[in-house]
């Protein structure tokens, strides 16, 4: 095999088209989008997207777009990996938050472990790990130092063709003390899928199932006591920073958690618009003058309404992607608890705008006949409504998260 040199100046394997660009995967993300659309049905029924669009996923290279390049990744950054989703979800909802939120965990397993546990992470090329943030399960130390687990963890988006899982899983402490969460990852070998996905109000076809272990065991350097993924500090720099040489492997994690989902947001929103401007020019209105929707002041007015929400919202979440990185190249001690916190509350505006753009101006403008079940802004809408009720967004990141950023802006504890 042919190897290249990385930064950190040892063997590399290549990545498998040495070549790729960033714009070139966002514009393959791009073109297979609209092919999604006439999917959406089927993708709902399955659960998740089908095994073509999953190898078309692989060939396009968008499972090894935040792999580090060590590794045979294309290591292409935050924005290239987020403008995919984006584009993916705009296609499909379902497709793109399965998608997203299977692959986005290169960037933690990447950051957060070491490089003997990377090394084995890595080894497959292209990486799929859903994970949880929920702490659920038990472990207990092996002679070997290893773990053994058990438990099921539910909502593991892009389960379906998961190579890992990434968990959280509470253990004892010493003396009495109260339990803390550990960080693992487990290989496919040790954990199953269950099939109870589909009967949410929407994102039915996102690959959201529980993940079984039972009786799994990981190595000692597949866990990290004492860790919980979205409250690392990386003021000091992470193992992956140091590794990579790539800063973008030092990031708050708990702001690029949220980015994810107001990237998703967006796409979703986008596609709710491509929807109605469809409405604007192939339907007329009901009373005289009987004019096409794009020609009435009203459809005019609500149209325009949502774009600029929607326009705004991509604006934001864009340049909190940018704010993201510029704290992550200012290195070790930049990216505060604070700074972290403050992009995740962007990132909550961001969702908020998308969400009163669909629910507040395109679906109820839409007509009956275009929010039927099955319909594309029907669909939008009931995956739209169900990230913007999700646990981690309407409770901890409008609240939570909100209060968080006052205390640690005035040092209150």
């Amino acid at each position: 095999m042919t190897v290249t040199t990385n930064a950190a100046g040892s063997g590399s394997p290549p990545p498998p088209e040495p070549g790729l660009t960033p714009a070139e995967v966002i514009a393959r993300a791009e073109a297979i989008a609209p092919a999604l659309v006439a999917r959406q049905a089927e993708t709902e029924q399955r659960t998740y997207y089908a095994q073509d669009t999953h190898e078309e996923f692989s060939r396009a290279g968008f499972y090894r777009i935040l792999v580090p390049r060590r590794y045979g990744g294309y290591e292409f950054g935050i924005d290239t990996f987020l403008r995919v989703s984006m584009a993916l979800a705009r296609g499909c909802p379902s497709t793109g938050w399965m998608f997203c939120l299977g692959a986005t965990h290169a960037l933690p397993a990447a950051s957060l472990f070491s490089e003997a546990a990377q090394a084995e992470l890595f080894g497959g090329g292209d990486f799929v790990c859903p994970a949880t943030i929920v702490p659920s399960g038990s472990a207990e130390r092996v002679a070997d130092g290893g773990w053994l687990l058990n438990g099921t963890w539910n909502y593991c988006s892009g389960s379906p063709y998961a190579t890992h899982f990434m968990g959280h899983i509470p253990v004892p402490g010493a003396d009495g003390e109260p339990a803390a969460p550990m960080l693992f990852i487990a290989p496919r070998s040790e954990f199953h899928r269950l099939d109870d996905w589909g009967g949410h109000l929407g994102l039915k076809g996102s690959g959201s199932h529980s993940v079984v272990i039972d009786d799994g065991r990981i190595p000692a350097h597949f866990a990290l006591p004492g860790t919980h993924m979205s409250e690392v500090d990386v003021a000091a720099g992470t193992p992956g920073s140091r590794l990579h040489g790539n800063p973008e492997y030092g990031g708050g994690p708990l702001s690029f958690m949220v980015l994810e989902v107001a990237s998703l947001a967006v796409g979703m929103a986008q596609g709710a618009l491509d929807a109605y401007e469809e409405l604007m020019l192939s339907r007329t209105t009901l009373f005289p003058p009987m004019v096409t929707r794009a020609e009435d002041p009203d459809y005019q007015f609500w149209y325009g309404e949502a774009a600029g929400m929607i326009a705004t919202a991509e604006a934001a979440v864009l340049q909190a992607v940018r704010q993201w990185q510029e704290l992550c190249a200012q290195g070790p001690g930049a990216f505060t608890r604070e700074q972290d916190l403050r992009i995740a509350t962007i990132c909550r505006e961001v969702i908020r705008l998308c969400w009163h753009a669909v629910e507040g101006q395109l679906f109820p403008t839409a007509g009956s006949s275009a929010v039927r079940h099955g319909e594309r802004i029907e669909r939008i809408w009931r995956d739209l409504s169900t990230l913007h009720s999700h646990a981690g967004i309407g409770v901890f990141l409008s609240s939570v998260t909100t209060r968080e950023l006052a205390r640690a802006r005035f040092g209150v504890k």
